[in-house]
C-alpha cells in the first residue's frame, strides 16, 4: 500500500523516490541523487533534501496512528551538502496520540558506500479529519 501511494505521487515518480522499508511508526525512503535533482554547486538541492524528510515523517506517522494523516508542520536543519550517489531518509514515530504523531527523520547522503548525515527534521504528522477527507474528495 505504501509504495501505491508513492506512486500516485507525480512529483515522487519524477525524482525517482523508493519506499524501501515500512513498518508501524518508521519509514525508509531513497532517492538516486541525479543531475536533475542537484542545485548549481552540485549537490542535491535542499528542497530535494526537505521533499525526502516531510514524506518519510508521514510513512512514519501515518503507519504508526494507522489512519490517513497529512503532515501539519516540520521544521529541518540542514548539517553538510548532500554529496554522493543516494539519499536516505529513515523516520520515527516518538509519540502518537489519537489525533497526532510526532516523528523525527534523519536524512543520509551516501557516496562510495558511506553514509554522511545531512539533515535532521521533526515534524507533527495529523490525523486528516473527516471534514477534510469529504471536502478532498468532492
Amino acid at each position: 500500500m505504501g509504495r501505491d501511494v508513492l506512486a500516485r505521487q507525480p512529483f515522487s515518480v519524477l525524482i525517482g523516490a523508493e519506499l524501501t522499508a515500512l513498518a508501524p511508526g518508521r519509514a525508509e525512503l531513497q532517492l538516486p541523487i541525479t543531475e536533475k535533482v542537484k542545485q548549481q554547486d552540485g549537490f542535491a538541492h535542499g528542497g530535494v533534501v526537505s521533499y525526502l524528510a516531510d514524506n518519510a515523517l508521514t510513512y512514519a506517522g501515518g503507519t504508526a496512528m494507522r489512519v490517513p494523516v497529512v503532515t501539519a508542520e516540520y521544521k529541518i536543519n540542514y548539517v553538510r551538502p548532500a554529496v554522493g550517489q543516494r539519499l536516505i531518509a529513515r523516520a520515527q514515530a516518538v509519540h502518537v496520540s489519537k489525533s497526532q504523531a510526532v516523528c523525527r527523520c534523519d536524512v543520509f547522503a551516501v557516496i562510495d558506500g558511506q553514509e554522511k548525515l545531512c539533515a535532521v527534521a521533526q515534524g507533527t504528522i495529523a490525523k486528516l479529519g473527516d471534514a477534510n477527507a469529504t471536502s478532498q474528495a468532492a
